[in-house]
């Protein structure tokens, strides 16, 4: 199987790494006897070889030493070299990323190396359709999918597909003929094949009695992708009857599997794996395909959390973090039964519960009373200590406090009288409005203990006067002034500690008076914005900062000041005149957050939308980079009755049923907070102009 080999010259091939004349071993360590080698090669194989989808010439290269360790019946885990060729092959027959065609000895790109391996592997089709009988389960699962996308004769791999289908046992082999019946439908179907309808026909017959649960599942799973029209009417009800079928003759399995193995990714995620990951697959894909039928993904989801089996509902824990994240939609049912789940007792889906929780903020209410109870029953969940850097928020107390609930506010204050202040404390205290003004005292007094220019200042400080600004506590001027004016010049001058500092003077505005100097003394550093802004709060007087702020504007070198300088000479309105020929030149050139900051400026201190340049500025920020669509409505919404001019793209946010940032890959972790925020600032605005 390895026979030229060593003719290869791989000292001349590259892989992610570098040179390639590693790769013969890990050629060979794919045959090893002995399980911690292969695991350890097949890892290198992905990490180097095939890192990240990306082909190289020495991926090239290995294809036919990689077809011939297939068909080897003495090689162990060939179900994860077959991987690893459907893998090269590239998804659905399409490109590969990027990742070394600079390597092609033949000076193609990436594009001409997956053509090439494509071509190689339909050359070698034949090996897959071997693979399709043998002994070993895991090979007869993952060769479906190559006969699918390598074997370029449409009727033979249909007979095989259902061939296979009539003499197979063993369900999961069975749910990967599904799957590939419907990878195999939604390839052809666009050329009108008539094998692409066999295909369908096949799918809607396994949907149905009298196959098994999981089988059904499968098979509505890959209809719902190519044929939605043949779903039943009564979906839903058919999904979650036969996940509960499914879940009564698998019975209660462990969450997670603890088999032997080497400590490689490959051996991590065998053994992280869960045990229902055939579930979870398959009501990924069904989720997948009903894609913008929210109404029935909730109602799928809430039958799902209901199911008496933890593996089900922990499925549905997972799945309802995707939805939430790219759907406008009712919530309260599927959060309120995701938070029931912090009574179980399984600790995995409990753990499941919580990190869906934390990222939904406000809409996490109606967990509360769960997550309450889950702070105030097991106080070690308070605080989270990581094996490096500082303490955090546990993510239940985290999420009671970003869900608003007031009851998060003495379990906080016991937080604050133990030994260390979780780092991230003072992010959570916004979320919590005046219910968190009891935290004040605890806070100063914290503050006024943290050592100057020591080496956790930035640790100990940042949360505290973060928390304080949020709350704009009057007396920690005293505690806030000591900590700025002793702090080191070269600590003092830059950084997040001057910056969090300056931002909790500017939150009491008059009450600060005494430390105008100290902000002045603050206009020539890095910290300039910040202390121009808060300067204003607490003096008004705006002839101070806006030379400051225009000379930021100009800064080419420190562009990233650019959008809050432009941000806060709109705030001043018209006092900011002067700047306006600057900010007319940022409209047109720069990223489009300081183009949208800019013209937004324009506006507010003229009073007047200049159609001919801050509306179209605008308009295109909002269409082409959603991001920037938050500080364009906070705009609008300043600007009261003058802002009717975009009104009309507010009213049309309000009626998309997709979170603003999910085409962009943007809503991660806070994603979900920042849209709910920006439909607010939608609603605020057009109930102000009284035609929302």
């Amino acid at each position: 199987m390895f026979r030229g080999i060593d003719e290869v010259d791989w000292a001349s091939l590259r892989h992610a790494y570098g040179s390639a004349e590693d790769v013969p071993g890990l050629l060979r360590g794919l045959a090893s006897a002995d399980q911690a080698e292969r695991e350890t090669a097949l890892d290198r194989m992905y990490g180097a070889v095939h890192h990240q989808g990306g082909l190289y010439d020495s991926t090239l290269a290995c294809v036919p030493f990689l077809l011939a360790l297939a068909v080897r019946e003495e090689v162990r885990d060939r179900a994860g070299v077959v991987e690893l060729l459907v893998s090269i092959g590239g998804a659905d027959g399409g490109g590969v990323g990027a990742g070394g065609g600079e390597f092609d000895g033949d000076g193609g790109g990436a594009d001409d190396l997956a053509a090439q391996a494509r071509a190689v592997l339909r050359a070698g089709a034949d090996v897959f359709v071997l693979l399709a009988g043998d002994a070993d389960a895991g090979v007869r699962r993952a060769a479906p999918a190559a006969l699918v996308r390598f074997l370029d004769r449409p009727a033979r791999v249909l007979a095989l597909l259902r061939e296979r289908l009539t003499v197979e046992r063993d369900d999961r082999v069975l749910l990967a003929l599904a799957e590939s019946l419907g990878l195999f439908a939604r390839r052809h179907l666009p050329a009108g094949d008539c094998h692409a309808a066999e295909a369908v026909g096949l799918l809607a017959a396994l949907s149905g009695p009298p196959y098994e649960p999981g089988l059904r599942l499968a098979a509505l799973g890959q209809l719902a992708q190519c044929a939605p029209e043949l779903l039943p009417a009564d979906l839903v009800p058919t999904v979650v009857r036969l996940l509960r079928d499914r879940s009564g003759q698998r019975g209660c399995e462990r969450f997670a599997q603890d088999g032997p193995g080497a400590d490689t990714l490959a051996g991590r995620l065998r053994r992280l794996r869960p045990s229902d990951e055939e579930g979870s697959r398959l009501l990924r894909t069904l989720h997948s395909a009903l894609g913008c039928r929210v109404a029935d993904r909730v109602a799928l989801l809430c039958g799902q959390l209901t199911s008496p089996d933890p593996l089900d509902r922990c499925n549905a824990v997972w799945m309802s973090a995707g939805l939430f994240r790219e759907w406008r939609t009712d919530v309260v049912e599927p959060v309120a039964l995701i938070g029931a789940q912090l009574d179980a007792e399984e600790g995995w889906l409990h753990d499941a519960a919580v990190a869906v929780l934390v990222e939904l903020f406000e809409l996490a209410l109606p967990a509360s009373d769960h997550l309450h109870a889950l702070v105030t029953g097991r106080p070690e969940l308070r605080v989270r200590h990581g094996e490096r850097g500082a303490p955090t928020l546990g993510s239940p107390l985290k999420a009671l406090a970003r869900a608003g609930d007031a009851r998060a506010t003495p379990v906080l204050a016991e937080v604050l009288a133990g030994p260390v202040v979780p780092h991230d404390l003072g992010l959570v205290i916004p979320h919590l409005g005046r219910a968190a003004a009891p935290l004040a005292p605890a806070l100063r007094r914290r503050l006024a203990r943290v050592p100057l220019g020591g080496p956790d200042t930035h640790e100990r400080a940042v949360p505290l006067l973060t928390a304080l600004a949020a709350l704009g506590d009057a007396e920690s001027v005293p505690s806030v002034l000591r900590l700025l004016r002793g702090m080191p010049d070269g600590l003092r001058l830059r950084g997040a500690v001057t910056e969090a500092a300056v931002r909790a003077l500017g939150a009491v505005g008059s009450a600060a008076h005494e430390a105008v100097p100290d902000l002045r003394g603050l206009l020539e550093t890095d910290c300039a914005v910040a202390a121009a802004d808060a300067l204003w709060s607490v003096t008004g007087e705006a002839d101070a900062v806006v030379p400051v702020l225009l000379r930021k504007l100009t800064d080419g070198g420190r562009g990233r000041y650019r959008p809050a300088a432009a941000d806060l000479l709109g705030r001043l309105g018209p006092a900011a005149r002067t700047a306006l020929p600057a900010l007319r030149r940022m409209t047109g050139s720069g990223e489009a957050p300081e183009r949208a900051a800019a013209a937004c400026a324009v506006w507010r201190i003229t009073g007047e939308p200049e159609r001919e340049q801050v509306l179209p500025v605008l308009r295109a920020a909002w269409t082409e980079h959603p991001r920037t669509r938050t500080a364009i409505a906070g705009c609008v919404a300043a600007l009261g009755p003058m802002g009717a001019p975009l009104h009309d793209l507010l009213r049309a946010e309000l009626t998309s049923p997709r979170r603003h940032r999910a085409d962009s890959g943007g809503c991660g972790s806070h994603g979900i907070h920042e849209d709910e925020g920006l439909l607010r600032l939608c609603r605020g605005a057009l109930s102000r102009e009284g035609g929302g």
